[in-house]
Order: structure tokens, then sequence, then C-alpha cells
């Protein structure tokens, strides 16, 4: 059964030359670094946040880079050295809520310091409360990155995740925990679907139309340090939510994407996420384990241990329900659920690695990795891009490539990147089985999930709850209701396994 369904949950399929990963920000960054020297006419950038001072590659990389490697100064060199460059970078104009860990006035910095030809702009044109979280990057036309991935302060690392790092440190040298994160890349036609997207955002800005020249796609050599995938396809999935009555677009394809391919598993489904609050997710996981006639299922999610101390409070509510009661019905139903963390230990202290990173992967033959949290907003409200690839049944290749994505990422997850220990990671059966023993063994850095005990406190429990709702709203604050609707699935897996999950809880 294939998950993709252009119109339904993803705006189609495309060509593509090369697509893969890259795993973690040192790799990222190092290929924006490489390829932006080449570019030849234009620079596209969309994201959430940038900064003006991060170092794009670090250590003996930068002694020998020969010029700036500090993102704006970079940029500004690039266009200083081509007078033919442009250079767009458009960035999601944020609230208050955020300005305690922004760089302040980038209007000026980025527009007003730099060549004439850098070009940046705050974006605030989306639905009530929610936020631009697109993570994309166009270079001429002929490559393009998509993920999880910002151009900003405290997100760089390399796939060790050390205890200490020398290069891991802030604009300001302070250094910071390990941080994980995924990227893609992508070269051939589907770049050309995604400069639309840019050239459509930068328009609704309120800017005016962008003129890019048509340029012939140049050659792209192989991209060091990416993870390339098999397959000349790739799928693009957007979230974005009605902005007003004379802007009703809206696409919910991310959402569908989710539910569609979780409810199509039949051995494995692994996520990697900064966050579990999606009512969609969750039920789509509670109504697969609950479908009597497909086979059993392990699920295993990878959270970070912690989240910031805001965020922790008012979306660690609802992800640490979700996750008990996850873990309830994977009991009731027969399957197995589990949820880890990693870690170091460092002087009898844990020391996190952060995970950022936006993935799900099903049987080892669907991936989808982008900006989209497992959060109601990022499935429903907030301005979201994923990408996706799916082996078919004539596709082994693919498959296996997936597979092995898997591995790795577990692997590191692990402490053991690097040191050939992906084949022991591959195989689905046990699966949880073997994460297990990995988490009770002391010198892993693999580690089982605890909820946070601050939300044993009942009575803060009823405080916080009503305020979680505002800050991961299922859809626009003063708009319709547009979200976690059921109504669509009536009659599909969906709604017959929820129907069925309720006869099994009514009859224990």
């Amino acid at each position: 059964m294939s998950v993709l369904k252009p119109g339904t949950n993803c705006l189609g399929i495309f060509a593509a030359q090369q697509t893969g990963l890259l795993i973690d920000a040192s790799d990222y960054y190092r290929a924006f670094y490489q390829q932006a020297l080449t570019a030849r006419r234009y620079i596209l950038m969309a994201g959430w946040q940038f900064d003006s001072e991060v170092a794009l590659v670090r250590g003996g990389e930068a002694e020998q880079a020969g010029g700036e490697v500090l993102l704006l100064n970079f940029l500004d060199q690039l266009c200083a050295s081509n007078p033919d460059l442009e250079i767009y970078i458009l960035a999601w104009d944020f609230s208050a809520f955020f300005a305690l860990e922004r760089e302040w006035f980038q209007d000026v910095l980025f527009d007003w310091t730099t060549n004439d030809r850098l070009h940046f702009r705050f974006d605030n044109q989306h639905a009530a409360g929610a936020t631009h979280h697109q993570k994309f990057v166009i270079i001429d036309g002929s490559i393009a990155f998509v993920g999880g991935m910002d151009i900003c302060a405290s997100r760089w690392d390399d796939r060790r995740h050390l205890n200490e790092n020398p290069l891991r440190v802030d604009d300001s040298g302070k250094p910071y925990g390990s941080y994980h994160d995924i990227q893609s890349y992508h070269t051939g036609p589907v770049v050309r679907e995604l400069l639309a997207l840019f050239v459509e955002r930068w328009t609704d800005s309120g800017a005016d139309p962008l003129k890019l020249p048509v340029l012939e796609p140049a050659q792209v050599p192989e991209i060091p340090g990416g993870v390339p995938l098999p397959t000349s396809r790739v799928a693009v999935s957007r979230t974005l939510a009605r902005v007003s009555e004379t802007r009703p677009k809206q696409a919910f394809e991310i959402r569908n994407l989710f539910v569609d391919a979780i409810l199509s598993a039949e051995r494995l489904i692994y996520l990697e996420n900064q966050y579990f609050s999606s009512q969609a997710i969750y039920w789509s996981l509670v109504s697969r384990m609950a479908l009597p006639d497909r086979g059993r299922i392990q699920i295993v999610l990878m959270l970070p241990d912690r989240l910031p101390l805001t965020e922790q409070l008012f979306l660690g509510l609802p992800q640490m329900k979700m996750l008990s009661s996850l873990a309830q019905v994977a009991v009731k139903t027969g399957h197995e659920f589990a949820v880890y963390c990693t870690a170091c230990v460092d002087g009898g202290q844990r020391k996190l690695t952060f995970i950022h990173s936006k993935l799900l992967l099903v049987d080892d033959r669907f991936l989808s990795v982008g900006s989209a949290n497992a959060t109601n907003r990022s499935m429903g409200l907030d301005t979201e891009l994923n990408v996706s690839w799916e082996a078919g049944p004539g596709e082994p290749e693919l498959g296996r490539a997936l597979q092995a994505v898997r591995a790795s990422l577990l692997a590191e997850h692990a402490g053991l990147f690097g040191q050939g220990a992906e084949e022991r990671f591959a195989p689905v059966e046990n699966l949880v089985q073997h994460l297990n023993e990995l988490a009770d063994d002391p010198l892993s850095r693999i580690c089982r999930y605890l909820a946070d005990p601050t939300h044993e406190n009942v009575e803060l429990l009823k405080t916080l709850e009503p305020i979680a709702r505002l800050i991961d709203p299922q859809q626009p604050v003063d708009g319709e209701y547009i979200f976690e609707s059921l109504t669509n699935y009536e009659t599909s897996s969906f709604a017959k396994g929820i129907r069925r999950l309720s006869q099994i809880l009514i009859s224990l």
C-alpha cells in the first residue's frame, strides 16, 4: 500500500537527480558553505531564525577557507566578489515571546550594513497565532536544502556528540550542549518546485515579486558528508493555515502524510522529534495499535531528555499524558512502545544530546524529514515543509538505504557512530528489546525517557493545561475549527481502529 498520495498528503512527487540527508549541522553548514561559494546569480534562504555570526566551517576547515566563514560576513563577501549575485533572506518575524533568544535589529544588521544585493525581510504574513517554521535554501535553481536546521547560534554539532568539543561554542565563545538535527539535499526538477514555494512566500510577505534569471542547472558534485538515497523521486508536503478571507489558501498535507504513514505500518514506526503533543499523531498511533487484523508493531520514539523550562512547563504536560497513554494502549493491544533519549554521563551527571530533528520512518520503506514537529501547531497552524521518500515493491535498493539510515541514526544515539556498529541496529526484529538492553547499560548513551516529576503536581497541571492549549493550538487563534476533525476518516482504518480500541478497553 503506497503512502504517498499527491493532492492529499503531498503537493506532488517530483523528479530528482541527487537526493539524500545531511545529519547534524557540521555537515549541513559545510555543504551550504561550499555550494554558496559556487553561486552564480542567486541564493534564497527561508528560516525560522538566522544569526549573523554563526561559523559555517570551524577548526582547520576555517583556517583553510581563506575568507569569511561567519554567516553574514560570508554572504556579504560573496556579493562583493560577484556583481551578478543576489541574496534573498526570509525570516519569521518572531513574537516578543522569543525576543530574549534572538539577535536584535536584524533588519538593520542584515539589510542596511551589507551589500545592496543582500535583501533581508521579516515575514509575518501567516495565520493568527502561527509562525513561519519552514527551513530551506535554494542556490541558482541547482540545489536545495530542506529540513529542520536553521543557521543560528548553538545549533552546530557533529555526529560524535562529544561531552566536550572546543568547536561547539556560540558566537561569544561560550560552550553549549550537544545537538542533533537533520537536513536534506536535492538536485534536479524538484528544485523548481521548491523555488516556486520561496517565490510565493517572498511575494506574500509584501515584497515586490522576485524576477530571478532562468539558469541552466549546474552539475552538482557529490555532497561531502551527505547520505545519498538511491532514488529519482522525492515528495514535497506542506502545512499552511488560512491567513485571511482574502488569502484562503491552506494545506494540511503533512498531517495527512503522518496519519497515512502510521496507519500503513506493518512492523516498525520510528520517530525522532523535538516534541510530542500532536493529537493527530497520537490518535493515529492509538488507531494503528487497535487494528486487530494487522501484525504486531514496534513503536520507537527518540525525544529530548528535557525541553527548555517554558516549553517543558507548557508542552511537557500533553506530552507526558500522551506517552503514558500510548504505553498503556501498547500493553493492552500486544504491541511494543518505547521512548528514549540520548545523553552522556559526565562526572555522574547526565548531559543530554538535544534532539531537534523531525523524522518519521515506517518499515524501512518510507521516510519523511522536514521542519514539522510532532505538535498540533506543526500539523495544522504553522507554515511547515517536509520531504519524503518511499521505496516501492521494485526498489529494494532504496529500502536498504532507508534501513541503513535508521541503523546509522541509532548507532549515533548510542554513541557508536563511526565504530562499525550500524549492523547491530539494522534488524527490525527485537529492536525494542535491543534498545532496552542498551538503555539498561550505564555506559550506553541511549537512556529510557523519564517524565519530568514536575508534572506529578496535580494542582500545577490544572493551572497549566489551558495555557498549554494556547501555546500549542490546533487551529488559527481567531479562525474556524479546521484541524483535528475526524470526519474525513469516518470510513477509514483510522476510525475503525478507534472503534476497535473502545471495544478493547470496555472489555478489560
